[in-house]
């Protein structure tokens, strides 16, 4: 006897099975699964709670919610995540654009909004690990006269964050380079050139990493996340190169841990006075370190003071 489950049916079973792991929200994902598998959207489930859904959905969604009770990212799941009010395609191997890194962007909308580059006609700006393109394509979207060089060593980031700049419309605003940091940033010979650089750096200490959510340590690349024994690998390194790139009036921005402020303001201020670099002009001569919502540490900010 081939049993008939409704929309209501299905919801109720994905929500028993998923539980309440450290990683789900059962309800939400069970109705995300479900709309994926049904193309429908979360009002539907609503109004049409009881429909009869056919035998080969039915199967497709318990599929489903088996595979995400694993703890694989509902994101690559459905193959897309939301960021600044941008939809952006994901799929494994690129890390998933979390609200977080909206404060890196917001903060760069709002700088360059309240004039800041006003004597530019067009503004560089340069993305170190390009990822899903998130920060990239963000900012080009949300800023008219700007082009964003957007680097990432892996040909899967790169790929996806092409698609996005195609299905966003923004392709002529944006060239992304294959290459470790500022390699092909100095292949193109932008030396002291770009106005603006940011970053979301890996910056998880290698030995944490294992501590964090399931989904996250399992599933998301360790590429994009292992910052080396005390998560400030990639930072030191772009500390180091940065200069060389940055316009006389240029800003460094860059995401950071919950716990990391103190430690990158402490890399630019011995940089700043670095007895070799001291004679040069475009060391931030303000550092400020932002804070999430939750008042953690959250965004560190190298940018001249006039």
């Amino acid at each position: 006897m081939v049993v008939a489950y409704t929309i209501e049916d299905l919801i109720k079973i994905g929500i028993e099975t998923l539980g309440e792991g450290e990683y789900n929200n059962p309800l939400l994902d069970s109705q995300l699964l479900l709309c994926h598998v049904l193309n429908v959207d979360k009002i539907y489930t609503y109004t049409h709670k009881d429909q009869v859904v056919d035998s080969q959905s039915v199967d497709k969604f318990l599929k489903l919610i088996d595979k995400r009770k694993s703890g694989y990212p509902i994101q690559y799941i459905l193959e897309k995540q939301e960021f600044m009010g941008l939809d952006f395609y994901v799929k494994e191997g690129v890390l998933v654009p979390r609200p977080d890194t909206e404060i890196l962007v917001e903060y760069i909308i709002d700088i360059v909004n309240k004039g800041y580059f006003n004597d530019k006609d067009l503004l560089k700006i340069v993305d170190i690990g390009t990822g899903s393109g998130a920060i990239t394509l963000s900012l080009a979207h949300y800023l008219k006269n700007v082009h964003v060089y957007s680097v990432d060593i892996s040909d899967t980031a790169l790929q996806v964050a092409t698609e996005n700049s195609r299905r966003l419309g923004l392709e002529s605003k944006v060239t992304f380079l294959k290459g470790d940091l500022f390699e092909p940033i100095d292949k193109l010979g932008l030396q002291n050139s770009i106005d603006i650089i940011v970053s979301n750096p890996p910056y998880i200490p290698t030995k944490d990493i294992s501590e964090l959510q399931k989904e996250v340590a399992e599933y998301e690349p360790k590429l994009a996340l292992d910052g080396g024994e005390d998560g400030l690998d990639y930072y030191r390194r772009i500390v180091n190169g940065y200069d060389k790139y940055l316009s006389d009036d240029g800003i460094l921005a860059m995401e950071i841990g919950y716990d990391q402020g103190s430690a990158l303001k402490k890399l630019l201020d011995d940089k700043k006075t670095s007895p070799v670099d001291i004679s040069k002009k475009n060391h931030p001569h303000c550092i400020k370190i932002i804070k999430d919502l939750a008042g953690h540490d959250r965004v560190v900010v190298g940018i001249r003071s006039n």
